[in-house]
């Protein structure tokens, strides 16, 4: 169970590679320079390298910038090769470039135990964003060992909590800047990111994001640059997509709300022991952190992200049964937080899955009162916002020339519908009399009807 549980409120990340001079992979031949070889550094390339025993050469060409931190009892001797019987006809073995070792290459990190053992393996793993050192992690570069690390950034500086070189742990603002004033510093770190130690961890019980949301793009291209360049198909139609991974993921994700009472540590505990830790669940890996979403409002990203709790679950079950062990799991998950979310300090909880079977889709989120709370509170927004509109179109406020209302209000401004275009007169109850019928010839308008009818006016009466 402790293996499980793993994480504790410290996480170590050690480098991986090193420049060693006993590493095979450091020299283009595959194998350590032996007596009969010439040892070729290259002049411009800056290295620092570490000597852990004594070796015989035939002759060695220097950088013109590097380093040689010697171990106890190693040394270089000149040597004509006679007396090494496992030396073959020898020839120039080459130093390899470390250049283009990058810090924000996954790959070259590993997680590891306070004194760099290994982390036991277990169900939980960590999106590809924190799989390079966090904002509050402990770095270590393994002790009797050198190495080159391009420190090239998004963000202009990397914060760390301390950082352990050749067994010494520098955790304080002036033992690192110390050591970067010294000779070292400057062969084993190049680029233009800056490293900070702080000796401070994560100061919310919470959580802390890692901090290499910028710097993204730069862990998915070394990922890709690994892996062919490319994502691996997965086995699900629409994969999900986790914040701060790199590729799309078969299984379930969770987004979680939570209150000031929420213990990441402890919720993480409690999962693997109630739920992780059940046969059933074996072969599914979790991921939970905290991490910051951006807001979007009509369409429009907002420069505001909101932290929340996301667990991502994957399976190792194919074809049409991937991810369904750990949907199951993210099922349980969502039903624990219907009963005892609020005691955890959750208040809400969104789940979305994607298996061999399904496309990908929300299926869960708790509580449902939200969503109708949500729900009412919109269409009473809507109902406010258009009766605002109508009432300041009625007081003459805002002019709407492409709106044409019809109804009750234009009976009432318009009772009377206007007169046929052909109509030029009007009809007068005093005056009622017929126009006579007179041929106007083609000089008259056909349109030009300018008679009214008067009753007290008699026709015949004219005609003496």
């Amino acid at each position: 169970i402790l293996q499980l549980l793993g994480a504790t409120a410290a996480v170590y990340k050690q480098w991986i590679p090193n420049t060693n001079f006993e590493t095979a992979s450091n020299w283009d031949k595959g194998r350590v320079p032996c007596a009969r070889d010439v040892v070729h550094f290259e002049k411009d390339k800056v290295v620092s390298v570490f000597v852990g025993s004594p070796h015989a050469l035939t002759d060695m060409y220097l950088p013109l910038n590097g380093e040689f931190v010697l171990a106890a009892g190693a040394a270089f001797t000149a040597s004509d090769g006679s007396w090494d019987p496992g030396c073959d006809s020898g020839g120039t073995v080459r130093f390899a470039d470390a250049e283009h070792r990058a810090w924000f290459d996954p790959t070259l990190w590993q997680d590891v135990l306070p004194g760099g053992e290994p982390r036991p393996s277990g169900p939980i793993f960590s999106v590809d964003e924190e799989r390079v050192p966090c904002r509050y992690d402990d770095v270590i570069f393994p002790p009797e060992t050198s190495f080159r690390v391009n420190t090239d950034s998004s963000q202009p500086v990397i914060q760390l909590r301390s950082i352990s070189v050749m067994g010494q742990e520098l955790n304080t603002p002036s033992s690192w800047a110390g050591y970067l004033g010294g000779p070292s510093a400057p062969l084993q770190f190049h680029g233009n990111g800056t490293l900070q130690v702080t000796g401070t961890g994560c100061p919310d019980k919470s959580g802390c994001a890692c901090g290499n949301s910028l710097d993204g793009p730069r862990i998915c291209a070394a990922l890709l640059r690994a892996s062919g360049r490319q994502c691996p198909e997965p086995a699900c139609q629409s994969p999900l997509q986790p914040l701060g991974h790199c590729c799309g993921v078969c299984g379930a994700t969770i987004n979680l709300d939570f209150t000031p009472d929420f213990d990441l540590q402890k919720y993480q505990d409690r999962l693997v022991q109630e739920l992780l830790s059940q046969p059933k669940y074996a072969g599914v890996q979790m991921a939970i952190s905290k991490v910051h979403k951006a807001q979007t409002f009509l369409g429009i990203m907002s420069r505001s992200a909101t932290p929340l709790i996301q667990i991502v679950l994957m399976d190792d079950r194919a074809g049409v049964q991937a991810g369904t062990a750990a949907q199951q799991l993210a099922a349980d998950i969502m039903e624990s937080i219907a009963q005892h979310g609020e005691a955890l300090g959750i208040s809400s909880g969104k789940m979305e899955v994607a298996t061999g079977s399904t496309a990908s889709g929300q299926v869960g989120n708790h509580p449902v009162s939200r969503i109708t709370a949500g729900t009412v509170m919109g269409l009473l927004f809507s109902l406010l916002l258009l009766g605002g509109i109508l009432f300041l179109y009625r007081k003459g406020k805002l002019r709407l020339p492409a709106l044409r209302l019809s109804g009750s209000w234009d009976r009432l401004e318009d009772p009377v519908s206007p007169a046929p275009a052909s109509d030029k007169g009007f009809d007068n109850p005093v005056f009622n009399v017929e126009p006579p019928d007179a041929d106007l010839g083609e000089e008259t308008p056909k349109d030009l009807q300018v008679f009214y009818l008067n009753p007290l006016y008699d026709a015949s009466e004219t005609e003496t």
